[in-house]
């Protein structure tokens, strides 16, 4: 059974914008509340979805961190392209670590890292994250037992650059978070599975923003934003944006 693929999504709400980005493995599905509820509340929301995400594994690995951030960059100028002048970035896990380099990159109001690693929890911790999404989208596509164990054993022995390039990403932008002056609002869940949960602390002791704060959500893990407190950080991400220094 072939699955439909997750799109782009624009909602248009008001003059200020805000650029959503989803995490590694993730689709814009997770980002889609925080983005409806913005709206709502008056802004513009644009989430791109990056090459080889919602699609069959096998694709995923074909692509790497330099056609994702190409993605995010056509993301923030389809913003620009529209009229939006001031665009604040909003983004989970991978979405974090590329909005943090939007922030040295390109021009923005503020910028609001979900549960972005700075480093793994584990060494293989990507590794096995990568898997259990393969193994779920076969699953998904209603396959056979034994045709999932014998695609993902081919799955296992292709190689991993997509992995390598993906810490390659992550070390480059910590190396830079010392670039960022934009105001930072970082979210961290507590009990996140997936990554050091000190990144969080990284983050926000190295970016050099004169407007920055942190805050744990402590009953939630990864994908804070489809977890137990996502009315909070809806609340707290509007107030956030609410706070930033808008023209209009």
């Amino acid at each position: 059974m072939k699955l439909v693929a997750p799109k782009p999504f624009t909602f248009e709400g008001g003059t200020r914008a805000v650029l959503l980005l989803h995490g590694f493995t993730g689709t814009t599905a997770d980002v889609r509340m925080l983005g409806r509820y913005l709206q709502e509340k008056g802004y513009t929301c644009h989430a791109p979805l990056y090459k080889g995400h919602g699609v069959p594994p096998e694709e995923l690995i074909q692509t790497g961190p330099d056609d994702w951030w190409e993605d995010v960059e056509d993301g923030y100028q389809h913003l620009k392209e529209q009229g939006y002048e001031e665009i604040a970035v909003c983004g989970l896990s991978l979405g974090g670590v590329f909005s943090l380099k939007i922030g040295y990159t390109l021009p923005v109001k503020g910028i609001v890292p979900m549960c972005a690693p700075m480093r793994p929890k584990t060494d293989d911790a990507i590794y096995k994250g990568v898997l259990e999404y393969a193994e779920e989208y076969k699953r998904r596509e209603k396959k056979s037992d034994e045709q999932i164990e014998e695609e993902m054993e081919r799955f296992k022995s292709a190689p991993q650059t997509t992995l390598f390039g993906l810490k390659q990403l992550i070390e480059d932008v910590r190396d830079h978070l010392d670039h960022i002056y934009a105001p930072v609002f970082v979210v961290q869940a507590r009990h996140d599975e997936m990554i050091d949960v000190e990144s969080a602390n990284v983050i926000h002791d190295t970016v050099e923003s004169d407007e920055k704060s942190l805050k744990w959500y402590e009953d939630s893990t990864h994908v804070i934003t489809l977890d137990k407190e996502k009315e909070q950080l809806h609340e707290d991400v509007y107030r956030f944006l609410e706070g930033l220094n808008w023209s209009e």
